[in-house]
């Protein structure tokens, strides 16, 4: 049963993303006519099951982060295209989680960053806290391993 995006969604759809497959498959030599056995040799070098692959080239999508990281490294390509193709990513998204736009009121403090994340026990937010800063001042390092002058 082919799935559908809402109205207005960028998103990749099942059937969009069995024909990319396809085509990442043909470009790498895979015989995809019936009976060329391209379909059984993908499944066998990617390790992925041959349900899985029908699945997805019958139109019926993967969103199972396991097989989409598999089909990445099996078709040596970042995970992210894959994630865009497999519809669970839109362009968009992705350039937001890559390019965040800043917050009006500067980066968070590790105490709002606590907060934010529900983390309440006032033990738990001096543990964060003191977490945070660690990884801050170690990240203010240089390469060549002394502390960054500020």
């Amino acid at each position: 049963m082919e799935q559908n995006n809402q109205p207005g969604s960028d998103k990749a759809t099942p059937a969009e993303f069995a024909r990319w497959l396809r085509d990442q498959l043909e470009r790498r030599g895979y015989d995809m006519r019936p009976r060329g056995g391209g379909q059984s040799r993908f499944v066998a070098d990617s390790g992925l099951s041959v349900g899985t692959i029908s699945r997805i080239l019958n139109k019926q999508g993967a969103q199972d982060i396991k097989v989409l990281e598999a089909l990445a490294l099996a078709l040596d390509l970042p995970l992210a295209e894959v994630l865009i193709a497999a519809g669970v990513l839109s362009r968009s998204e992705l350039a937001d989680v890559q390019n965040p736009a800043p917050r009006p009121d500067g980066p968070l403090t590790p105490e709002q960053a606590a907060e934010e994340m529900g983390i309440e026990d006032p033990e738990d937010v001096a543990h964060f806290v003191n977490t945070t800063e660690f990884l801050i001042r170690r990240r203010a390092k240089t390469r060549n391993g002394r502390a960054a002058e500020n």
